[in-house]
């Protein structure tokens, strides 16, 4: 039976899915790139290199106004591809520059974790680019890495950990794990979603777990970012709270 709104959301999902195929073919899909700062000196530490479509009038249109358009596996692949080999020549001109580098994300959407050779095609661009594994950072979402059949996924993120790559889980809090997935998924950082840094203010319980996830992940040896923070005070409270990281 035909839904209210489901032809909406086929057409959305084809207009995504041939505006950043086109960009793709036109070198508009390009990388800019978040930084990752210690909270106590804000010495940057890192970066998160984030999605930007350039319209042909050109705008810069976020990876969320195109996000429909990597539920296609296609698409997916190309658009990581095009990032990946973005990132790898950006980093090899900055580690040539002699900046104290130390690592960079890189997202990953569920069709690529499914595509079979993502450790193959992400070992080969570095590689080619001549830049080490250890500066790289893959991030998967908790939906993409719980909401696709968990084993074969977390499989995938093994091999890519043996690899030398570090594995991120994106957007902690808003998924479906929990802390007690944190015993079985091999992830090297855990980045708090930014629903629970707006919320931190004296007294919101949002501080406590918060505050249980840092000591939980600390213990684990697993590092915590905390992202979308927009206020110095959220930066001192996180502080506080014996969160090392953060983005805005």
């Amino acid at each position: 039976q035909f839904a209210d709104g489901l032809g909406t959301a086929i057409t959305r999902r084809f207009r995504a899915i041939r505006d950043v195929g086109l960009a793709l073919a036109q070198a508009r899909i390009h990388a800019y790139y978040q930084p990752i700062v210690r909270l106590d000196t804000r010495q940057v530490v890192g970066f998160e290199a984030l999605a930007r479509m350039r319209t042909p009038a050109g705008d810069i249109v976020s990876a969320a106004h195109f996000h429909e358009a990597t539920k296609d596996a296609q698409v997916a692949a190309q658009l990581t591809q095009c990032m990946l080999e973005q990132v790898a020549r950006d980093m090899r001109v900055w580690l040539d520059e002699g900046l104290a580098l130390q690592h960079v994300g890189v997202n990953l959407s569920a069709a690529d974790l499914a595509g079979g050779n993502l450790n193959e095609r992400i070992c080969t661009v570095f590689a080619d680019a001549g830049v080490p594994l250890k500066h790289v950072i893959v991030e998967v979402t908790e939906s993409v890495y719980f909401g696709q059949g968990g084993f074969d996924i977390g499989d995938e993120i093994r091999q890519l950990r043996s690899s030398g790559l570090r594995v991120a889980l994106d957007d902690f809090g808003t998924g479906f794990a929990s802390l007690t997935h944190l015993l079985t998924v091999p992830v090297d950082i855990i980045k708090i979603d930014k629903s629970f840094t707006d919320r931190l203010r004296p007294r919101d319980p949002a501080a406590f777990i918060v505050e249980g996830v840092i000591d939980i992940a600390r213990k684990l040896g697993i590092r915590v970012v905390a992202e979308g923070i927009e206020e110095n005070a959220q930066a001192a409270q996180l502080l506080d709270l014996g969160c090392a990281l953060g983005q805005g």
